[in-house]
């Protein structure tokens, strides 16, 4: 068992685009969930839209890079508000039915053959990062220290989204020490209260999911740059891996998220290097490669069970600010 290979893949994943995607993802979700109280169960629906809206921008119609990226995020603004005007009023189950539903419905959309020449179908879209590489100031080579080491192209993708992820970082933190996050925390606790000292409970729900859905877009865009986009991707798994990233860290918090996507990759790629080596050295012979590596998603289930019974608020959370059990 090649222990060094299996160390440095797993320490590599920290700087990965997506473990960098995951956090603007999972940051977007502590926006609707964690904050708000909206159950979103559609994150992949959100990522799928800003992967595609900045591909078919830039593919299609030929927008530079930065313009395109502004499209994938007006596109899940817009999807925000589809999903909230008839949902917002009613309990939030029904947010939950539809976000669910409706990342399904964006996902076949996505599949269907008739928008294949825009969409790919089951082929998906790619080559739609080469105006973004095109604007690299890097000079070519390789730079970077260990398992760290990356091209510049793969620097390029990691600092955009490194930049992007504190921009969001310090945008959610300001914002929820702000009179509009307070309103929004209360809304989470008690919406009657709210409503009662004259708030539009409304319109601060739907400011939120639309937030929410351009970071967790954000997130799917970051999550492209160094890859197709295709729908096979965005599956329901999609969004439990983000609510697990998101649990794990602490729900209500700002740094929660980033510690939980970090964390979450971190266990996945080691166990995606660690499980099949085990079954390379004879010490798991009832199993085959394949399965070992498809087993680090049945602890991923486990973990998630067990985080929501012995620790429902996440690592940096307040118990007494929010948990599953009031």
């Amino acid at each position: 068992m090649d222990w060094l290979q299996i160390l440095s893949n797993t320490a590599s994943s920290i700087l990965s685009p997506a473990t960098i995607g995951y956090a603007l993802a999972a940051l977007g979700l502590a926006v609707h969930f964690g904050f708000a109280g909206l159950l979103n169960m559609g994150v992949a629906g959100f990522m799928a839209i800003g992967a595609y809206g900045y591909a078919i921008s830039t593919l299609t119609f030929g927008f530079p890079w930065w313009l395109a990226i502004i499209a994938g995020l007006a596109a899940a603004a817009v999807f925000a508000l589809i999903l909230g005007v008839p949902t917002l009023r009613l309990r939030g189950d029904y947010l939950a039915i539809v976000t669910i539903a409706a990342a399904e419905v964006v996902r076949l959309l996505f599949l269907t053959t008739a928008f294949e020449d825009v969409t790919g179908s089951a082929d998906g879209l790619s080559g739609f990062q080469r105006d973004f590489r095109d604007s690299n100031p890097i000079p070519p080579g390789r730079y970077g220290f260990g398992p760290w080491i990356y091209n510049e192209n793969e620097w390029w993708t990691r600092i955009l989204g490194l930049v992007t992820l504190l921009i969001a970082v310090i945008v959610v933190f300001m914002l929820m020490r702000s009179p509009w996050g307070r309103v929004l925390k209360g809304i989470r606790e008690d919406e009657d209260a709210v409503r009662a000292l004259g708030k539009n409970a409304f319109a601060y729900k739907m400011q939120a999911l639309v937030l929410g859905g351009v970071l967790i877009a954000g997130g799917g865009i970051v999550y492209a740059l160094d890859r197709a986009a295709s729908p096979g991707v965005y599956v329901t798994s999609l969004t439990f891996f983000v609510w697990t990233a998101l649990l794990l860290g602490g729900a209500a918090t700002v740094f929660g998220p980033l510690l939980g996507s970090l964390i979450f990759w971190v266990i996945q790629t080691f166990l995606s290097n660690f499980l099949p080596a085990l079954v390379q050295a004879g010490v798991l012979p009832f199993m085959t490669q394949i399965q070992a590596g498809t087993l680090r998603f049945i602890l991923v289930g486990v973990a998630l069970m067990l985080l929501v019974i012995f620790m429902p608020q996440g690592l940096l959370g307040n118990k007494k600010e929010l948990t599953f059990v009031k």
